[in-house]
């Protein structure tokens, strides 16, 4: 018989608090022992249909109160243990949550999480969309209300953000709890809030052994959450190629910060005398889709002022700490693609490659205008590390260095900065939503399975004053957007969902924001 949400969520919360009761006292013991037709088509979008027991039967103010009273009963206090057991134990053994037993051995009482019965395959073949396109917040084309209308429906964030305090406080009871009410809601195919479940979940999983010693963790029985998707830098070439593609097209995440990147570039090049050749550095994550944009501009500098010749280096990902999209899958190379492309527009480029930062002083000519593009590469990055590439890059002494990323940053502690990258990836859950307008696409599982290793970070974040602190340490001074490129860029972001905006952040920097919350800016600095 098909089991309603409200069931499911009553059972997952007494689960959990039946097993905060039973295995208190063993996980005490264990915690103290220690333009771009260059290239093909995108792939067609697929859904993937999973049965979920009627949830789409129930309407979604229904279902969105159910998981309420779920997370309300989740994080309330622990009721004082009775001192006689309680007959309803004996009477409602389903109910129960299983067995103390050793974390290989599966229990056979749980019911399946829908990420599992996603793996599986299920035996139905509509409820999991239904339930994705009417339980997704904010899913819509129209600008409105900031965070503030829907922070009680991100239910996601709190059950998340308590056991993260409680992985980093070593309270394994606790942990045990929250992992239960957890594996009972997540799943990679649902709306944004079981995706964030899921992906949170699984971030948290693989941080505890870290946290508390991996003896300690081997007593927590953790769910099954691991992301059925393929990781990004594994994917099929055409996918990873169809899935940019398609992003770019469907969300200004990064479409927005590049084109804002490529208008600097073509001022960059437009400046001086004499046309002179152009040698742009690429420490992006675009993997060659920014570029037909900017070759094609070029092209159209007034007064035939184009470069003579154009030169890419791109800095590989070991240039940098690793860092969400940064990596692409074997056999995936966009020099051909774009070769073909700046030869059919008569421009002549060259393509270099750089394995690091050091290796890039060997491409640099004197005479030609020199770009440093710095996206999205740095946020995972420790302090030091910033530090010490952002002086590389002062090395090189360029004219101009594009910097943008993501503008998010904790209070320094391991469970607040898991909360501001837990928000930060709700913007990016929620606006794929509305972006891939609810479907289940294989090229928005790929994308969204990549930005859920953020959540993994060890390194804090920084918002876009602490980056202006570091550039001007690094010896840069910043500069502003030509009055043409905030409007070329506005003019690209009414083509998106309505709840994203723009705005100056301040000298200079453009800031996105999604439904008022920011996400990132892009900016500009020469040498002081």
């Amino acid at each position: 018989m098909p089991m309603h949400i409200s069931a499911a969520c009553k059972i997952a919360c007494m689960k959990a608090m039946n097993c905060h009761e039973k295995e208190h006292q063993e996980l005490a013991a264990a915690t103290t022992s220690n333009g771009l037709d260059w290239l093909e088509d995108s792939i067609s979008f697929l859904t993937a249909d999973v049965d979920i027991g009627g949830w789409w039967s129930t309407p979604p103010a229904a279902q969105q109160d159910d998981i309420g009273s779920v997370v309300a009963q989740t994080l309330s206090p622990p009721a004082p243990r009775p001192t006689t057991s309680s007959p309803l134990a004996h009477a409602s053994p389903s109910i129960a949550s299983p067995a103390v037993s050793s974390p290989s051995e599966p229990s056979s009482k749980k019911r399946k999480s829908p990420a599992h019965r996603a793996a599986s395959g299920g035996h139905s073949s509509s409820n999991q969309r239904r339930r994705s396109e009417q339980g997704r917040p904010g899913g819509g084309g129209k600008k409105g209300g900031g965070a503030a209308n829907d922070r009680d429906m991100r239910w996601a964030e709190q059950l998340l953000n308590p056991c993260a305090a409680a992985v980093e406080a070593g309270n394994l009871s606790r942990v045990q709890h929250l992992f239960y009410v957890l594996g009972e809601l997540n799943s990679f195919s649902g709306d944004a809030n079981h995706r964030l479940a899921a992906h949170g979940l699984r971030a948290l999983a693989r941080r505890l052994p870290a946290a508390v010693g991996p003896a300690a963790a081997a007593a927590v029985r953790v769910p099954a959450c691991e992301c059925p998707t393929p990781a990004f830098a594994c994917a099929e070439p055409r996918l990873f190629r169809a899935s940019l593609i398609r992003f770019h097209e469907v969300s200004p995440w990064f479409a927005l910060p590049n084109a804002l990147a490529n208008a600097a570039v073509a001022q960059a090049a437009a400046r001086g005398g004499e046309p002179r050749p152009l040698h742009v550095v690429d420490l992006g994550v675009s993997h060659g889709v920014q570029w037909p944009t900017l070759l094609e501009s070029l092209t159209r500098l007034p007064g035939g002022r184009a470069p003579p010749t154009v030169r890419l280096t791109v800095a590989g990902p070991t240039a940098t700490p690793p860092a969400p999209f940064s990596a692409s899958p074997p056999g995936y190379d966009f020099s051909p693609h774009l070769l073909r492309y700046a030869k059919s527009i008569d421009l002549q480029l060259a393509i270099g490659r750089a394995a690091s930062l050091d290796s890039v002083h060997g491409f640099v000519t004197a005479g030609e205008a020199l770009v440093v593009c710095l996206q999205f590469r740095l946020g995972h990055a420790a302090a030091e590390e910033r530090a010490e590439i952002l002086s590389k890059v002062r090395g090189l002494n360029p004219e101009l260095v594009v910097l943008s990323e993501l503008d998010a940053g904790g209070d320094g502690t391991a469970a607040g900065e898991f909360a501001a990258r837990l928000e930060l990836l709700w913007r990016f859950l929620e606006s794929t939503s509305a972006a891939f307008k609810g479907r289940d696409a294989e090229e928005r599982r790929l994308l969204e399975a990549e930005a859920g290793t953020s959540l993994s970070a060890e390194a804090a974040g920084e918002g876009r004053d602490a980056w202006r602190e570091r550039m001007a340490a690094a010896g840069f001074e910043e500069a502003a957007f030509g009055d043409e490129a905030v409007e070329t860029a506005k003019s690209l972001l009414r083509k998106y969902d309505g709840g994203w905006e723009m705005s100056a952040a301040g000298a200079g920097a453009v800031a996105l924001r999604w439904k008022g919350q920011p996400v990132s800016f892009c900016s500009l600095w020469r040498p002081a």
